[in-house]
């Protein structure tokens, strides 16, 4: 009887070992779910609300009464002017012989709404010089981090020369590959 008694006991703590890892998987499968579940409500009940409420402050602004100039500044931070996204340019580097090349696209932050007129009566103007200035750079004046800001206030101030009513505040590149 001894014997059967020691047997039980040894068959009890192997179910235990058996049941632990299985409960353990259970538990952390469970704590997954209720991850994703918390995720999903989050996101798709309480991030809209938010959305919502911003939507319905805009078009309580627009039948108040305010002005377009006050709309523009409501969407856009203060300081931020409006974005012109040029096209992209492609150019030879100079002193390459065509083995290396540069590719940039640039967005110019507007200093007002009003330059925007403007800005586009002088686009292939401003492309044209934006152009012969890339041209006319060569691998190691691009390829510096000082070097693309050198650029960057390069093209503003050329950009700047032909426009009367405002000015480019800075130039952004959203693309720069040199090759």
């Amino acid at each position: 009887m001894a014997e059967e008694e020691a047997g039980e006991e040894g068959g009890e703590g192997a179910e235990e070992k058996k049941g632990l890892p299985i409960k353990l998987i259970l538990i952390v499968v469970g704590v997954l779910a209720l991850a994703g579940g918390g995720y999903f409500a989050y996101t798709n009940f309480f991030q809209e609300e938010a959305v919502e409420e911003s939507a319905e402050k805009d078009k309580n602004g627009e039948e108040g009464g305010e002005g377009a100039g006050d709309e523009n500044s409501e969407e856009l931070p203060p300081g931020v002017g409006v974005m012109f996204t040029m096209d992209p340019f492609v150019v030879n580097l100079a002193g390459s012989k065509g083995k290396r090349f540069l590719k940039v696209t640039a967005t110019l932050e507007l200093s007002s709404p009003e330059v925007n007129p403007e800005f586009e009566e002088n686009l292939q103007k401003i492309t044209d010089s934006i152009l012969v200035l890339l041209s006319s750079k060569s691998f190691e004046d691009v390829y510096s981090v000082q070097g693309k800001f050198k650029l960057k206030d390069e093209i503003t101030t050329r950009v700047n020369r032909f426009l009367v009513v405002g000015h480019v505040k800075d130039a952004y590149f959203t693309e720069f590959i040199v090759q």
